[in-house]
Order: C-alpha cells, then sequence, then structure tokens
C-alpha cells in the first residue's frame, strides 16, 4: 500500500484469498473473522468443495474472503474441480491469506502456494493457526523463520481460531491490504452462497461430524424445496436429498430404525433456525448414486461447474 492509500479517507476493498493445506482450519478463522459462521467446519480433511465467500464490512473498510478448498493431490474429478477452485481463486484476488498450522514444517503445498505468490506479485499475509494445541510457543520461531525465508509476507500473525486469540490482530493487519475503491456488497451481507446452498453445507457438516470416515467425502446433499408457507406461520419447509455411493453407505446414514438420519436432522435444522432466523420444517431423504464424484452430469446437478472438472 502507498502512503497514498494510507492517506485516503474513502471506502477501501480487498478480495482475499484463504488458503493452505487440507483441514488447517481455514475455514473456522473464516466464520470467526466474521463472527457468524457461512462455511462449515469439521475435524475431517477437505470439507469445502467449493470456493465461499465471506464479506467483512467495517466502517471504510470490506474485505471479501474466498473460502477454498485445502489443496491436496485429487483422485477423481471432483478432486480435480477442488484443485482448480483453489488456483483460480488465486488467480482472480487482490490479496491472499495463508493458513498454516502452528509448529509443523512447510508442507509441498504451502511451498508451491508460495512459489505463486511469488510468481503472480500478489501480497500476502501468513496466518499460523491453532496454537492454542501448542505446548511449547518457542515452536513458532523457527516455523516463521522458515516461511519468511521463502516468502516476503506483508505479516504473520499466529491465531487460534477456537479460541478467537490474534484473530483481531490479523483482520488489522489484512485491512492494510484493501485498496481505495467501492464495496461491492452492502454493509450488512455476509455472504454470496444462495440459502438453499447454506441449508445443504448445513446438512452435509453433520453428516461429516456423525458418520463413519469413510463415508462422508462420498456424500452430497442436493436440496430440492425450501420454501416459507404462505399460513402466516413462519415456518420454512426444506425437502433435502442426500446422495452416498454404496447402499452400505445408505444403511449406515439411515442408521438403526432410522435413529443417525434423525439425528442428522435435527442437529441441522437447529443451525438451520439460528442461522435463518425462522422455524423450519427439515425432510430427508437418502438416495444411491454410483460414483457420482466421477460422472460430470450428477457432478453439475449438485452445483459444481462442469467447465472445472479436468486438470
Amino acid at each position: 500500500m502507498t502512503e497514498k492509500d494510507k492517506c485516503f479517507s474513502g471506502p477501501k476493498s480487498a478480495f482475499i484469498a484463504i488458503v493452505g493445506r487440507p483441514n488447517v482450519g481455514k475455514s473456522s478463522l473464516l466464520n470467526c473473522m466474521l463472527g457468524q459462521k457461512v462455511a462449515i467446519v469439521s475435524s475431517k480433511p477437505q470439507t469445502t468443495r467449493t470456493r465461499i465467500m465471506g464479506i467483512w464490512t467495517q466502517d471504510e473498510v470490506q474485505l471479501v474472503f474466498i473460502d477454498t478448498p485445502g489443496l491436496h493431490k485429487p483422485h477423481n474429478k471432483l478432486g480435480n474441480y477442488m484443485v482448480r477452485s483453489v488456483n483460480e481463486s488465486v488467480a482472480g484476488v487482490d490479496a491472499c491469506l495463508l493458513v498454516a498450522e502452528g509448529g509443523k514444517e512447510i508442507a509441498p503445498a504451502e511451498r508451491e502456494l508460495m512459489q505463486k505468490f511469488q510468481a503472480m506479485g500478489l501480497p500476502a499475509v501468513l496466518a499460523l493457526n491453532k496454537i492454542d494445541l501448542l505446548a511449547d510457543k518457542q515452536a513458532l520461531m523457527g516455523q516463521i523463520a522458515a516461511f519468511t525465508a521463502e516468502f516476503d509476507f506483508a505479516a504473520v500473525v499466529p491465531v487460534s481460531a477456537v479460541e478467537k486469540d490474534g484473530v483481531d490482530d490479523l483482520l488489522e493487519e489484512l485491512t492494510r491490504l484493501a485498496q481505495p475503491g467501492d464495496h461491492f456488497f452492502d454493509e450488512d451481507e455476509l455472504t454470496d452462497q444462495p440459502e438453499r446452498v447454506l441449508a445443504s453445507e448445513m446438512i452435509r457438516e453433520k453428516l461429516l461430524r456423525l458418520l463413519d470416515k469413510e463415508v462422508p467425502h462420498g456424500v452430497a446433499v442436493a436440496v430440492e424445496r425450501m420454501r416459507e408457507r404462505e399460513d402466516q406461520s413462519g415456518i420454512t419447509d426444506i425437502d433435502a436429498t442426500i446422495y452416498c455411493e454404496r447402499d452400505s453407505h445408505k444403511g449406515i446414514i439411515i442408521g438403526k430404525g432410522g435413529a443417525m438420519l434423525k439425528k442428522v436432522g435435527q442437529y441441522a435444522r437447529e443451525d438451520m433456525e439460528r442461522f435463518f432466523d425462522c422455524k423450519i420444517n427439515l425432510k430427508l431423504w437418502v438416495k444411491v448414486k454410483e460414483d457420482w464424484r466421477n460422472r460430470e452430469g450428477l457432478l453439475k446437478n449438485f452445483g459444481f461447474d462442469s467447465s472445472d472438472f479436468d486438470g
């Protein structure tokens, strides 16, 4: 940012891609910065599948965050889409926020991202997340030295998204990357995601949290209907279908006597009612679509851009 930009008193904005390896807490950090949950979170890697936009506005500054899938080696067409999503996000922003896990050595994916920043001349801030898990904070010093030796970050901020530690400092550093220009969204907007997408992601989050590790990445959720009743009751009806790849997975999702499906529905409904601020009547169905992660027609139906499946 130039001295002229620092003195500019009008509106400023920046598009910032949040990038990093799977399971380093990118979505948790986004939710923490926004003060509202717009991205689903679980302990399983590759939870985020698509680019999710989160909007933070304070006074004259607006930061538009793009939460991306974790950079990983793809094993199917859905994986190709996720990796392409990261690359395109980095190509179309003003700056990047690289999130790494505190106390860890630099991973190949992180080194690859820093090389992209360098090649594209992108400013970037490094957030070292999960510092609450570090018994010895001195480990951060060596990690910071290693990262800054490979890329000249605008700032390095240790944070804990879980404990909200360092997040205000991180936001302060990120606002320094904003450039003079009009805001792109109204100040009360939090995300660009349609309500149906938010609802489907809330359901998928519960599946990720409750199911065995071999099942969650083989599930997709499609909201077939979302409509507020016309009887002035304030109830919104949501019908959603959970797609899985095997009959055995369908049985696990439904559970004995429908117990698991009922639990998924209960937890998802509670989240929806908090977010949408209304009563929700949620109905869930489970269907088998074998190998859907490699079937372009099904991926397109689930909202993925078919032009990004290969690569």
